[in-house]
């Protein structure tokens, strides 16, 4: 008699729990569907209730990798990543690690904090298990440079995965049209006007450097006739003023020239570009 319940109540619970697991397995790829037609947040309250009925924790990487990438698609970065990390946590090989591992990296890119990004990029380089997946590393590390504006050192990261990759020549173009802030700024106190050349704004240079030279003359005229007052208001005044202010546009103008340079090329990243994106 005791050994017929026993078969009576295993046979119940193979039963009550397989039919769980449909259940588990059903609510999955509805969630998913969900997901695939990109109502992100729906997807997010039907993978948590996966997790919820997923005694088995079969489901537990896959539901909480997908709530990060829904998340990270409707730009709530912070909370994104907290899932990412649960799912590699729960990651049962090491491409499902470094899957989750890298999806981080690229929200921590998105989110611009760069100094984080590179701080995985290395972790994983360093781990022994993904020697060989370096470009891939690589790739993510040339995004954060990106990001940071800092395309001379994205250059170089794309060029450790090939030399004439795409990315790599966008990167070194765009390093080459900036301009450098400081030198428009040195050659300013030298010549005022000569940063607005630098820069390419010519019409101001022109302007600057007429009212420099004017004033200069009103300043040295005013001394040689002995007009001592005259002389120090119009230096202080006038002179100076447009002095420091050709070194302050030098320094806008440099500011300037070189977010429109990175604008331009973040737009072709944006709308044309066609490999992987963080």
């Amino acid at each position: 008699m005791k050994i017929r319940m026993i078969i009576i109540l295993f046979f119940l619970f193979f039963v009550v729990t397989a039919k769980g697991q449909d259940y588990v397995q059903s609510q999955f790829d509805y969630a998913n569907n969900i997901f695939g037609s990109q109502h992100y947040f729906d997807a997010i309250t039907e993978y948590k209730r996966l997790l919820f009925f997923d005694l088995t924790k079969a489901f537990i990487y896959e539901a909480n990798f997908k709530i990060g990438e829904c998340y990270k698609a409707g730009g709530k970065f912070d909370d994104a990543i907290e899932y990412f990390s649960i799912s590699e946590l729960n990651a049962r090989n090491d491409d499902e690690f470094f899957e989750s591992k890298t999806q981080i990296i690229r929200t921590n890119i998105l989110r611009r904090t760069t100094d984080r990004a590179l701080q995985l990029c290395d972790e994983l380089e360093k781990d022994e298990r993904f020697s060989s997946r370096t470009d891939d590393i690589n790739y993510w590390r040339g995004w954060s440079y990106i990001f940071a504006d800092e395309w001379k050192r994205a250059a170089n990261s794309f060029a450790k995965i090939n030399f004439n990759h795409e990315l790599k020549k966008l990167a070194a173009q765009t390093d080459k049209e900036k301009v450098s802030v400081t030198f428009a700024k040195v050659i300013s106190y030298i010549l005022p006007g000569a940063g607005a050349i630098y820069t390419g704004n010519y019409l101001s240079a022109l302007l600057s450097l007429s009212w420099n030279m004017l004033a200069g003359y009103w300043t040295v005229n005013s001394f040689v006739q002995d007009r001592v007052f005259d002389g120090f208001v119009v230096g202080e005044l006038v002179w100076l003023r447009f002095y420091r202010g050709a070194i302050y546009n030098a320094e806008q103008f440099a500011i300037n020239k070189n977010i429109e340079v990175a604008n331009k090329s973040l737009k072709f990243l944006q709308n044309e570009y066609k490999g992987i994106k963080p």
